[in-house]
């Protein structure tokens, strides 16, 4: 991994914990030896739908009151390194923070939410441009009211506007039917994410996480005592891996499912995503079966497998 987005989930006590402790420590940096590339921070709640909270514990969430964009201020402080905001948009005012969010250059995503198809259609009409993690924390499809999946093929989606979305390929989350629908119905707005929690690489038993304790089993991460899923465990080779076996899509497809696609939904596919001229030169090198040997980043290589030879 060469770059990548924080993610702060709604895990911190109050508001006070994002504005003094949480965000104030990230900052937008380079990568390089002392490794990845920051790009900005993700703000997956508080704003989001109590039925579809997923592992965010319940007492931190929020609702936006009479300030709407004066609220989500309040609560985060500093917009300055945000990139992505995930919120509900059945919530009331959740329009005037997308808008405002917008004007802002932040991208804004649907997720953690139980809106039907008018009401995402209707917050992607106010800017809103990608899905949090697709089929996950969201209404299931229904024929009659498809709720946010029903993004991927409407006919309502602003002209010149495209729709991303995010997909847990881990082989635990989504399942690979699910996978394959997603990406025929869909296919340029597929972005492959890992949903990965600071759970990663640490060894099976229970974990602390922030005020949250999670429990690493077999693969997957519940929330400790239970067998809801808090987020995944898997690195991005493992998601692209699987996402090819689901799909048989070629290799050039998944590689820009990881990488072009998320440049693309962040306006930075100039810098970004691909190796075009004038472009940083930030790519992995991988082997036959798609794992990870090396890692470059504005051309100097930073990380190399002992054993492997170029």
């Amino acid at each position: 991994m060469s770059n990548w987005i924080v993610k702060a989930a709604s895990w911190h006590r109050a508001s006070l914990m994002y504005k003094s402790t949480v965000l104030p420590q990230i900052r937008v940096q380079n990568g390089g030896p002392h490794g990845a590339g920051v790009l900005g921070i993700h703000l997956e709640g508080p704003f989001i739908s109590k039925e579809k909270k997923g592992a965010h514990p319940e007492n931190y969430l929020r609702t936006f009151e009479s300030g709407a964009f004066q609220d989500l201020l309040a609560m985060y402080g500093s917009l300055d390194c945000v990139r992505i905001v995930t919120l509900a948009p059945e919530m009331k005012r959740s329009s005037e923070v997308i808008r405002e969010l917008t004007k802002r250059g932040i991208c804004v995503s649907l997720g953690h939410s139980v809106a039907n198809l008018s009401q995402a259609e209707e917050a992607v009409g106010q800017g809103a441009t990608f899905i949090t993690h697709l089929f996950n924390a969201m209404l299931p499809f229904h024929h009659r009211d498809p709720g946010i999946v029903g993004l991927l093929t409407s006919d309502k989606i602003p002209p010149g506007q495209q729709v991303f979305y995010g997909m847990i390929s881990d082989g635990i989350h989504t399942n690979p039917a699910a996978l394959r629908i997603a990406h025929r119905a869909h296919p340029q707005g597929l972005i492959l994410v890992t949903d990965a929690i600071p759970a990663m690489g640490l060894p099976p038993g229970r974990h602390t996480l922030g005020q949250l304790v999670v429990e690493v089993e077999g693969g997957n991460t519940y929330i400790a005592g239970t067998k809801t899923l808090s987020g995944s465990i898997s690195t991005m080779d493992t998601c692209i891996r699987h996402f090819m076996d689901a799909t048989a899509c070629s290799l050039e497809i998944a590689l820009e499912a990881a990488s072009l696609h998320p440049a693309q939904l962040l306006n930075i596919e100039d810098q970004k995503g691909t190796l075009d001229y004038d472009t940083d030169a930030d790519f992995v090198l991988l082997d036959e079966r798609l794992h990870v040997r090396a890692t470059y980043i504005a051309g100097e290589e930073v990380w190399r497998q002992s054993n492997f030879i170029i």
